[in-house]
């Protein structure tokens, strides 16, 4: 029989585990849970990296705002870890609440930079001051030598790169592209959320970057494809929050690719379910 990961509850219980851990590289899988194939593929190329694997799971209550889905978003720790243990993760660290914040806990990390891009920051202006606090604290607790982030979440992963190198935390940030399903859907936890009307309309975020990233390499003017493709995802049903071009690296506005390497960002709503993509130019 498989074993099964070791499940960590406390930071001295992780500290133990961690301390014969240290002979070897450690790469760890930060998440929130109800894991999907994305998740596990970032798992698979940790364990390129590193000899030793560690996955967090852990729902971050200082990422969701009062009117978001802390209370449902979905929490599969049983279904997690016999996925993890396929995989052999070697430790899962699961803290609880009170764990990573303590009675008394006082000290937030404020990132600026690509956090104040005007993209997620502008509609969840909460959102990055919680990840870059819990990320911090999941980086000095485990101390590891890689982190492994999807590039889905891509304004937060150039935030999380800032972050490591701003405060020397000795971590190397890796990106990996967005694991999608057959028709394109960038795979999320909050998909199970969609109802099969709106799964049926989901993926025309990634067809409208998609075509978007073709027409800009074309050389068509950038802000008539902005323009235009915003219109196509309206059409289709969605209430947008936006549809930028950003230099890939800063997220600064982008007017021409001659400012630079060019990312595409979408966020968007569907009945009760925000998604958001994005793809390189």
């Amino acid at each position: 029989m498989t074993n099964r990961p070791q499940v960590l509850r406390t930071v001295a219980a992780l500290r133990r585990a961690m301390a014969p851990y240290r002979k070897a590289d450690i790469a760890l899988v930060p998440t929130m849970g109800a894991l999907h194939a994305g998740h596990l593929k970032l798992v698979t190329e940790a364990k390129k990296r590193a000899r030793r694997v560690v996955v967090s799971i852990f729902v971050n209550p200082t990422q969701f705002a009062p009117t978001e889905d802390f209370g449902s978003y979905p929490r599969t720790l049983e279904a997690d870890m016999k996925a993890l243990t396929a995989l052999k993760v070697d430790a899962v660290w699961a803290p609880t609440a009170a764990a990573m914040y303590p009675e008394g806990f006082a000290t937030r990390v404020a990132p600026e930079g690509a956090a104040l891009a005007g993209l997620e920051d502008k509609f969840r202006p909460h959102f990055f001051g919680g990840v870059a606090t819990v990320v911090t604290k999941l980086f000095t607790q485990v101390q590891p030598d890689f982190a492994l982030f999807g590039q889905k979440d891509y304004q937060q992963l150039c935030v999380v790169t800032q972050m490591a190198s701003d405060l020397d935390l000795g971590v190397k940030v890796v990106g990996i592209p967005t694991v999608r399903e057959k028709d394109g859907l960038a795979m999320s936890s909050r998909n199970v959320y969609l109802s099969e009307a709106e799964r049926a309309v989901a993926p025309t975020l990634y067809r409208v970057l998609k075509a978007s990233a073709q027409r800009i390499k074309r050389g068509e003017p950038i802000e008539m494809v902005m323009e235009e493709g915003a219109g196509e995802i309206r059409h289709a049903g969605f209430a947008l929050d936006y549809l930028e071009a950003r230099h890939a690296l800063s997220l600064k506005p982008i007017a021409s690719v001659k400012d630079g390497p060019i990312r595409l960002l979408v966020a968007a709503k569907i009945g009760k379910t925000r998604l958001i993509d994005n793809l390189g130019v």
